[in-house]
């Protein structure tokens, strides 16, 4: 199983809803009682498989992660309960590799 130490967001520009998606992560991980973990957010054009261990995306960019290994996809980006539900899952999982949707 690989290990998760960092999430990384990502967003067309990585301004806006992936830095808002990293403040949520920090607080969804911190009410998790998940530490040692650090979170970050840059734009698709910049990211790579190597950029984090598990990748947090809204549905629209999914399509363009579609081959990395660990990915967490949300339906409604600032939605605490879905967002909270699918990394308690994603730090659950035993595979190396998933797509969470």
């Amino acid at each position: 199983m690989a290990t998760i130490r960092k999430v990384m967001c990502c967003c067309g520009q990585g301004l806006g809803s992936s830095m808002m998606v990293e403040m949520n992560i920090e607080k969804a991980l911190k009410n998790l009682g998940i530490e040692g973990v650090s979170a970050g957010h840059t734009s698709l054009s910049e990211v790579s498989p190597a950029s984090a261990d598990l990748f947090v995306v809204g549905k629209d960019i999914a399509p363009q992660l579609q081959d990395y290994p660990r990915v967490v996809v949300l339906k409604k980006i600032l939605s605490m309960k879905e967002l909270t539900e699918k990394l308690e899952k994603a730090f659950a999982q035993e595979a190396d590799e998933f797509h969470i949707e």
